[in-house]
């Protein structure tokens, strides 16, 4: 074994049997597991927890039933797959929901009375639709503490709805006809490739992959990048360098040191993937929470829309949705080329990590403590810092000329090329980004090695930039 990969043995095995290490490989996978799972099992958890709610309606409308249009409209579209509900085809206008059930109370009871009653009991709000309610839409809703947010704005929603239907009657206008116009439109991309072939697309999913691809770049250089130069910077002021290099050169000693790093991050990195497979399979399994809770849980809600699992009009509508969205990352996923995407990460991560490391390595041996680092530190993280800042720019035109020539620039590339790839680029884009990529590593580690050769040994020396460009000129 040579020089370089005694050294890269050393860096390995020392920090592979850290405590660090460990507790961070158990750990981050328990935590991702933990974000995923969590939400939807507090929420599966919560379930009976439905909120009761007084009502005095006294226009006495909405504790009638209606005909439900929009449904029957549906089923005549899907009958040959959706089985009839006799139980959907009328409807209270202010329905209950999985999560609010609401309790009509007497049209001709006093506020007072009904007041008493809320305190009294146990039920969550009192909800009172005044008489004149469709010429003046205001309701008070009476709680024992601040409402939610959800619970507004459903009833807002709702309301409002019901409050069109009267109007629309009062015109002598059939509200069933403007309910039988609200069409739903699904819109399905297709590529057309070269060969002609085609093939379903899915943007906002693949928008998601580019943006993990891209941070998950940038957590990794960052993190094992800055390990590079604290181990130098260590070495460094604990004298160790002077007996080590006494065996080895420098640059052997600098490559040794990236490359064993390296290759813990990835051990580490397989690991998490690995370990946070089997987390989750497992208590998914174990705690029977569905696989569509889980992906409800971490859909994104618009706080100003007023979307909650409260909100849901109609739950079974809701789980349907749900349902095509786990539908359509199944097919997102049997269409996704696996090969292209790991391979690109794994070589984005490892040439991205080897050039940025060989610079955190000369930083680490210009300095003697961390705190001198800053000044250097900032030419070299802002690129990786702008990949991030340009990510929605690039997500919205991967194939404009900022997102071509972000993934082609070696020191944003890593970042940016990866957010690129699950849209497709074309095969120059990705050869031509790679082979910069490669030689400015190797151009970097050159210039880096003219600058770890002479600042290892330095010792009590306040350096700046003048005397770094020195130290690449000394022959």
């Amino acid at each position: 074994m040579g020089k370089i990969g005694i050294i890269i043995k050393r860096e390995y095995l020392t920090r592979v049997v850290k405590k660090s290490f460990l507790v961070m490989t158990i750990i981050g996978p328990i935590l991702m597991a933990a974000l995923m799972i969590g939400p939807a099992y507090l929420a599966h958890m919560d379930e009976e927890s439905a909120k009761d709610i007084l009502v005095i309606d006294q226009t006495g409308a909405f504790q009638k039933y209606r005909l439900n249009s929009t449904y029957l409209t549906n089923y005549r579209l899907k009958k040959d797959s959706v089985p009839f509900d006799s139980s959907k085809v009328m409807v209270r206008r202010l329905p209950d929901t999985k999560n609010l059930k609401f309790i009509f109370l007497d049209k001709d009871m006093s506020l007072s009375e009904a007041k008493e009653l809320l305190r009294n009991t146990e039920n969550y709000a009192l909800l009172l639709i005044p008489h004149n309610f469709v010429s003046q839409p205001m309701i008070n809703l009476y709680s024992k503490k601040e409402a939610v947010l959800g619970i507004t704005s459903y009833l807002e929603n709702k309301l409002e709805k019901e409050i069109q239907i009267e109007k629309l009657k009062i015109k002598g206008v059939d509200p069933d006809i403007l309910r039988n116009t609200k069409t739903d439109i699904n819109v399905s991309t297709i590529i057309i490739e070269e060969s002609g072939e085609e093939k379903e697309s899915f943007s906002a999913i693949t928008m998601i992959m580019g943006i993990a691809g891209g941070f998950l770049i940038y957590f990794f250089i960052f993190m094992y990048g800055a390990q590079v130069m604290r181990g130098v910077i260590e070495e460094k002021t604990n004298r160790i360098i002077e007996v080590i290099i006494s065996s080895v050169k420098p640059f052997e000693l600098m490559m040794g040191k990236i490359i064993g790093v390296a290759l813990v991050g990835l051990t580490q990195f397989l690991l998490w993937i690995i370990l946070t497979s089997i987390i989750v399979s497992t208590v998914t399994a174990v705690l029977t929470v569905p696989q569509s809770e889980i992906i409800k849980q971490q859909a994104p809600t618009s706080i100003m829309g007023g979307t909650s699992n409260i909100a849901t009009t109609n739950f079974a509508d809701d789980t349907n949705k749900v349902d095509t969205i786990v539908k359509q990352l199944n097919k997102f996923i049997a269409s996704v080329n696996w090969g292209l995407i790991l391979g690109s990460f794994l070589f984005y991560f490892i040439f991205g990590y080897l050039m940025y490391a060989a610079l955190f390595a000369a930083i680490g041996s210009a300095v003697d403590n961390e705190a001198d680092t800053q000044q250097f530190m900032l030419p070299v993280t802002i690129p990786l810092i702008l990949g991030l800042v340009m990510m929605q720019t690039i997500l919205e035109n991967p194939d404009g000329t900022i997102a071509y020539w972000f993934s082609i620039i070696p020191l944003t590339s890593p970042i940016v090329m990866m957010m690129r790839i699950p849209f497709g680029v074309p095969v120059i884009d990705l050869v031509l980004s790679m082979i910069i990529l490669v030689s400015s590593f190797f151009f970097f580690t050159w210039l880096s090695g003219k600058i770890y050769r002479v600042g290892i040994l330095m010792y009590g020396k306040k350096v700046n930039y003048k005397e770094i460009w020195k130290w690449i000129r000394y022959h």
